[in-house]
């Protein structure tokens, strides 16, 4: 009797056992498992999900940009990257030629000042031959021919006094007043 005894009360400590984790059923045990291991190894834990989140970010980033890439190059046809070269070819054409325009325009307006500059060399010479002043016919023209090629108004020059000599020079210790540097005695110092 003593073994149907013994063998009730193992079943009965069985039953309890079971009953007691069919009471435990709110995980409870996990949460202490899970806080032990974080106050353990937290800050690896946490090193290594910062590791593998920025992996991911890495791999979807490469991903996409190999797969569009392909994509985009098959779907562009051979028809539609010509047309797009000619249109490119074609800007850049007119963009030579306003270039081309310029510089020969620039170009005239320089043969044009050197046939005036020409012009007036001559026109001295010739009044020189003749006996006559040619500066003050001179001033007129050129200030009339700069007046019509320059859009700028100019301003006249007003006699200001300059500010110093241009003999000046702050280390010479001329002209400067009661500011002069003189270095200091060189014997020894007068001290008790």
């Amino acid at each position: 009797m003593e073994a149907d005894d013994d063998a009730a009360g193992i079943r009965a400590a069985g039953a309890a056992a079971d009953e007691a984790s069919l009471e435990n059923q709110d995980m409870s045990f996990l949460l202490t498992a899970v806080s032990t291991f974080l106050s353990d190894y937290g800050w690896y834990f946490l090193v290594l999900c910062g590791g593998v989140y920025l992996l991911v970010q890495q791999l979807r980033k490469n991903r996409p940009s190999q797969h569009r890439g392909s994509a985009a190059a098959t779907s562009q046809d051979a028809a539609s990257v010509v047309r797009r070269q000619e249109a490119l070819e074609a800007a850049r054409q007119r963009m030579q030629e306003e270039l081309n325009a310029k510089a020969a325009e620039f170009k005239e307006k320089q043969q044009r000042m050197e046939e005036e500059k020409r012009q007036q060399k001559i026109e001295k010479w010739e009044s020189m031959k003749e006996g006559k002043s040619y500066k003050g016919n001179a001033n007129l023209t050129q200030n009339s021919d700069e007046a019509a090629t320059s859009s700028t108004v100019l301003k006249p020059k007003t006699d200001k006094k300059p500010i110093r000599t241009s003999g000046y020079n702050p280390l010479s210790g001329e002209g400067g007043g009661t500011c002069a540097w003189r270095p200091g005695r060189r014997g020894p110092s007068a001290g008790g």
